[in-house]
């Protein structure tokens, strides 16, 4: 790979909005993405994998997938089916590619690019966390090697969006993120509540689709079902939660402000497994390990997601 620019290694269930972060992230001159590790999360792994081998060929890149985790770690979860469409990438039919994931399970490739880019490597999990919670318990040294760690999950205040009080990427598999937020000594986080306030209107996402650019294109077919669904039940802004935690990975100097806390994964509970508990008042003197995403730089947020699907530089 090019020394000049940073690896990052992205952990995802493709799945419409963890599709626009992948745009962005091959549009990043500044940084070269290693591996796509894949688990089920948005719909199943036969699903995920496929759109994530699609997008690399829409995109004309040869990055290697490899496929991980196909349920959670011990109990089993309902997908967004219901948001994405049943193959996850809008039901639109799409020719498959005609490559195919590398035989390497995602957590063992986790660690081997761990090593192979130990100290520089940026990962940004986009969906559910079981192949990084695999992949910390065959090597619990994992976070030594990595620069920054980025996730987007959690609801920092407990207004979930597939429960009451969780986030869908935590309550999926509520142990692995245990296991994760536990084991890092700080998480750079995205929360689907900082995503609410980083809404962009319809209008222009409409404007940027409309563009003749073969992203765009593809990326209009694909989300148009999720966009049509979103924009009946929240009205004239879309959020796209996977594309705010890529911002903030690809471009920090964007965030305006961020508010570092405890953090812990509530595993159980009638009401609450899954929610993300913040210790705001610091009452339990456990250490800091999230920063927190409170606000990011709108245009610049804007301006990357039209950069990434017209494939020009952001």
């Amino acid at each position: 790979m090019n020394n000049d620019r940073i690896p990052l290694l992205i952990d995802t269930d493709p799945g419409v909005d963890d599709a626009l972060a992948l745009l962005m992230a091959f549009n990043d001159t500044r940084h070269e993405v290693v591996g796509l590790t894949i688990a089920a999360g948005n719909v199943g792994l036969e699903h995920t994998v496929a759109n994530a081998l699609k997008l690399c060929e829409v995109c004309g890149v040869d990055t290697p997938v490899f496929a991980g985790a196909d349920a959670p770690l011990v109990f089993p979860a309902r997908d967004a089916a219901y948001v994405h469409g049943r193959d996850g990438f809008g039901d639109t039919g799409y020719a498959r590619s005609t490559h195919a994931a590398r035989a390497e399970h995602a957590a063992l490739a986790i660690l081997r690019l761990s090593h192979e880019h130990a100290g520089r490597l940026l990962l940004v999990a986009l969906g559910p966390l079981t192949n990084l919670a695999l992949a910390l318990k065959l090597d619990p040294t994992l976070p030594q090697r990595i620069a920054r760690c980025v996730v987007m999950g959690a609801a920092v205040s407990a207004h979930g969006n597939i429960t009451p009080a969780a986030e869908f990427n935590i309550a999926f598999d509520p142990e692995a993120a245990h296991i994760v937020f536990t084991a890092f000594p700080k998480i750079e986080l995205a929360d689907w509540e900082a995503v609410l306030a980083h809404g962009f209107l319809h209008a222009d996402a409409e404007r940027w689709l409309a563009a003749d650019a073969p992203r765009a294109r593809f990326y209009a077919g694909i989300s148009a079902h999720t966009r049509s669904w979103a924009k009946a039940g929240r009205g004239e802004r879309w959020h796209a939660a996977d594309a705010l935690a890529m911002a903030l990975a690809l471009q920090p100097e964007g965030a305006l402000e961020m508010t570092e806390r405890p953090l812990a994964v509530e595993t159980a509970g009638l009401h609450a497994r899954g929610a993300t508990i913040v210790d705001w008042n610091r009452q339990t003197g456990a250490p800091d390990n999230v920063a927190i995403l409170m606000r990011y730089d709108q245009r610049r947020f804007e301006a990357m997601i039209e950069a990434a699907l017209l494939a020009r530089p952001a």
